[in-house]
């Protein structure tokens, strides 16, 4: 689906509106523009980029646009609040399962984002969870929203997924059940769901609050339970 919203960094700000014009594929009347930095430079400062918000205005009855402008706004003020800045952009991704709701996907890039991704994304965790409290609060129910920063998700999962793969390997050559680190639920679900199919070994989650962790135990043994989150 096309992006509802885009910030773009540029010398002007004519300059940064048609490149996000052009980056958002829609004829620049269905655009609104928010000037968030005139640019220039104040005495005695280097010069600033021009920064803008660009919107693409929804059609009428369209509440999924709103939706994502509603994040947008939360993420941006948040983002303020813990004094970093990034260029915003917003999608909805369908869900692989019919039973599952689309969610909000929010991604974050600038400079200086390492107070997200820091610590396997503590910060990014945070954020993304209290955009989920304000966002339910203002419509009133719950919106399933991501939020990433600079791709570090992707990275994530891809680490995760080499990880269970490793460990699933050491089971299998010694018959003896791995434990993983600590981790927060989303990341024992990546586990989880990438040796869900494994033919050799099953994985639980064991401990509670942040010393929940992911262990994967062969299916030889003497039971085989199904995973738990």
């Amino acid at each position: 689906m096309r992006q509802a919203s885009l910030e773009v960094i540029a010398p002007t700000v004519d300059e940064a509106v048609e490149r996000g014009v052009a980056e958002l594929g829609v004829p620049r009347e269905q655009v609104e523009v928010t000037v968030l930095d005139q640019g220039g430079a104040d005495e005695g400062e280097a010069p600033r980029q021009a920064r803008v918000r660009l919107t693409v205005r929804a059609a009428e009855g369209d509440s999924g646009d709103a939706e994502l402008e509603m994040v947008h706004t939360v993420v941006e003020e948040l983002l303020t609040r813990m004094g970093l800045h990034g260029r915003i952009s917003m999608r909805w991704v369908e869900p692989e399962r019919p039973d599952e709701p689309r969610h909000a996907w929010v991604d974050v890039h600038g400079e200086h984002l390492g107070a997200l991704t820091a610590q396997r994304g503590d910060g990014l965790a945070a954020l993304q969870y209290i955009t989920r409290l304000i966002v339910a609060r203002e419509l009133g129910h719950p919106l399933p929203v991501v939020v990433d920063a600079e791709g570090f998700r992707e990275r994530r999962e891809q680490q995760l997924r080499r990880m269970a793969r490793r460990a699933a390997l050491q089971v299998m050559e010694h018959g003896r059940t791995v434990a993983l680190e600590p981790m927060t639920a989303a990341d024992r679900r990546i586990v989880h769901l990438e040796l869900r199919a494994h033919d050799q070994v099953y994985t639980e989650s064991v401990g509670t609050g942040a010393h929940r962790k992911v262990t994967i135990i062969s299916r030889t043994g003497p039971e085989a339970e199904p995973a738990t989150e």
